[in-house]
């Protein structure tokens, strides 16, 4: 199983971004999905999860700019971001339980300028 992420780049402070991961090369939908990020000497933090029946939790450095959804027919998990900060600049991942087991994707750059 692989995780694929795309969707990040450059974008001025207000901007938006929107990220995706599929799950490729598995046969059962994921449980639970959710995205992380990590900013240079820092820790990986959640930013926002989803359960296969759909309930979000979000951390609340997001809330009310960050959506995020999926597709479980296509095991794909999507990132809406609104209102982007500087300070939301940081490599995105996300992760994917299935069956069990936790599966990473290999990050995507966000950089927002001021």
């Amino acid at each position: 199983v692989q995780l694929v992420e795309s969707g990040g780049g450059l974008v001025q402070a207000g901007g938006s971004l929107r990220l995706s991961c599929v799950a490729v090369g598995s046969f059962f939908r994921a449980d639970a999905m959710g995205w992380y990020r990590q900013a240079p000497g820092k820790q990986r933090d959640l930013v926002a999860s989803i359960t296969s029946g759909g309930t979000a939790n979000y951390a609340d450095s997001v809330k009310g700019r960050f959506t995020i959804s999926r597709d479980n027919t296509r095991n794909t998990m999507y990132l809406e971001m609104n209102s982007l900060k500087p300070e939301d600049t940081a490599v995105y991942y996300c992760d994917a339980v299935i069956r069990s087991s936790t599966y990473w994707g290999q990050g995507t750059q966000v950089t927002v300028s001021s």
